[in-house]
């Protein structure tokens, strides 16, 4: 499922994305920024993903995580609960204890209280796939543009992938309708 690839444009635009809470023009730049309050009603709502990659930190190769059809969603609510759950591409029922640890590692789900602070979404989680994130505050840089949303995590090390490197995901959605 871990396959490595060459950056792909739609990630070189995000990583150009700025990461303060400057406005961007979208002249110069696609991807609109909105902060704070903009930003929160704009993310109200439910997401689709629609690709999940993983930058590794120390040689810059992306990994498609979740391969090349995940699917999942995450919802905003206006009471500033947040729902997110993706699974990987091509997920069977496990019949090992082998097959359940492969399952693990192509999903990422959690739940929590979100706030909105320049252009990042914060979740104080409450449930999660991953219990040490139980507690935690999940930090996510996100710009939305129409119907779409671009989210980069900070870099960490993640318990399903990179083998304990660093690493950060690059998760695209668009709006569900």
């Amino acid at each position: 499922m871990n396959i490595v690839q060459k950056k792909i444009p739609v990630l070189a635009d995000m990583e150009s994305a700025p990461t303060d809470n400057a406005i961007s023009d979208k002249k110069n730049n696609p991807l609109s920024e909105l902060v704070d309050n903009e930003l929160k009603k704009a993310l109200i709502g439910t997401w689709q993903l629609v690709s999940y990659q993983v930058e590794l930190q120390e040689t810059g190769e992306f990994i498609d995580a979740m391969g090349a059809t995940p699917r999942g969603r995450v919802i905003f609510t206006p009471d500033n609960w947040v729902a997110f759950n993706l699974e990987g591409s091509n997920r069977t029922p496990a019949e090992t204890e082998d097959d359940h640890m492969t399952l693990l590692n192509t999903l990422v789900a959690y739940i929590g209280r979100y706030r909105i602070e320049k252009n990042q979404w914060i979740t104080t989680v409450e449930t999660a796939w991953a219990p040490q994130w139980v507690g935690t505050e999940q930090r996510r840089t996100v710009t939305v543009d129409d119907e779409f949303a671009r989210v980069i995590t900070p870099w960490r090390k993640m318990p399903n992938w990179g083998g304990g490197k660093m690493s950060r995901s690059i998760i695209r959605f668009r709006r569900a309708h």
